[in-house]
């Protein structure tokens, strides 16, 4: 079974865009800006022996303010970017209640079935209290960087950026091996 790291796309990968004191994806590649302090985390997270999966809520292909165009090109860029294996991706409105929308956990056993991924030894990294709520219904540790986007659920580490993530994650899975 392989370990993944699961990273919420926006607000992680790409810049946050805030609009009336909310996070909103881009809807456009120029709107799109990638996250570049955050290549390094993760090519070093690769290199460790990690699945890198981004896992994205995109409610504006459902609600037709996002096209499925833009949003494979703003991927084509991520891809290009970061070392990633795959890019999961609910399509879905809040309304539609479906279990692929985080804070349900459809994404990341979707992710299980497809890589064979042990969701126990697995990570989510994120800035939004959604990926710490899927994570933890499905056994995953939540690696949360401080945010106004945290809520008050259950949260197993809130650091202060990426590289004190990535340095949390290495250590657990040294420990890990270790014991």
């Amino acid at each position: 079974m392989k370990i993944a790291i699961f990273i919420e796309r926006d607000g992680i990968l790409n810049l946050p865009r805030v609009e009336r004191q909310h996070q909103v994806p881009p809807r456009t590649l120029n709107e799109f800006q990638v996250n570049e302090q955050a290549i390094p985390v993760f090519e070093q997270l690769k290199s460790a022996g990690f699945l890198l999966i981004a896992t994205t809520n995109q409610p504006g292909l459902s609600l037709e303010t996002l096209t499925r165009r833009e949003l494979d090109h703003i991927h084509e860029q991520l891809k290009k970017r970061f070392p990633l294996d795959d890019i999961l991706v609910c399509p879905h409105a809040q309304a539609d209640d479906c279990p692929c929308r985080k804070p349900a956990p459809g994404l990341f056993t979707e992710a299980a079935f497809k890589w064979h991924v042990d969701l126990d030894r697995s990570f989510v990294i994120s800035d939004k209290w959604q990926d710490a709520t899927a994570a933890r219904s499905v056994g995953c540790t939540s690696m949360l960087i401080r945010s106004p986007w945290l809520g008050p659920g259950h949260h197993d580490f809130v650091l202060s950026g990426l590289d004190a993530i990535a340095e949390k994650i290495l250590h657990l899975q040294t420990s890990h091996l270790a014991a």
